[in-house]
């Protein structure tokens, strides 16, 4: 067993880890858990869920790496587990809230772009953050991954598995959407 695995390749770290080697999921851990807290935080905000999604999907990585096939990056596989747990916790959530809110989905996220220290600033985040809050599920990781993330519109497409015309133009039917609800707020 290596004591270190930080100079590995992904691809042996899963075999070690397939194979049972603790520390070689601890550096997989390592190498991407501020990717998987930016997809997850991206979406439901800086809060104890998306803490516990963030170790759920950690928790179906390991479940899942025998089944990794090596085609796509690790990250990549990654992402795709983070993108459906959390999309699982906000349908939940809404199916949760609906049954005991008659306010609407609108109140039941809590978001958090960061933490500013004008209060300008801090105006204008909460408006930004309730406007994504507003915004369907399918389009607010588009706008979570592209704008916050980072992500380019290839990128985007090829973690989402979706055709780059889609994202597209969910990416701009998103940014009509916030600015119309931006104007209302």
């Amino acid at each position: 067993m290596k004591e270190s695995y930080r100079q590995t390749d992904e691809n042996e770290l899963v075999r070690a880890s397939i194979a049972g080697d603790k520390l070689a999921f601890g550096e997989i851990m390592e190498r991407y858990r501020k990717m998987v807290a930016r997809i997850v935080k991206g979406m439901l905000g800086d809060s104890v869920y998306a803490e516990d999604i963030g170790q759920e999907v950690f928790i179906k990585l390991y479940h899942s790496l025998p089944e990794f096939r090596g085609e796509a990056k690790l990250s990549t596989y990654i992402q795709k587990i983070a993108i459906n747990l959390t999309l699982n916790e906000i349908k939940r959530r809404k199916r949760f809230f609906s049954m005991f809110s008659q306010k609407g989905n609108s109140e039941m996220y809590e978001y958090e772009i960061a933490d500013f220290e004008s209060e300008e600033k801090r105006d204008a985040s909460e408006l930004v953050n309730k406007a994504l809050k507003e915004l369907d599920p399918k389009f607010r990781i588009i706008v979570a991954m592209r704008m916050l993330q980072g992500y380019s519109t290839k990128e985007t497409a090829e973690i989402l598995d979706l055709p780059l015309g889609t994202v597209l133009s969910r990416l701009s039917r998103a940014q009509e959407q916030l600015k119309e609800i931006l104007k209302k707020l």
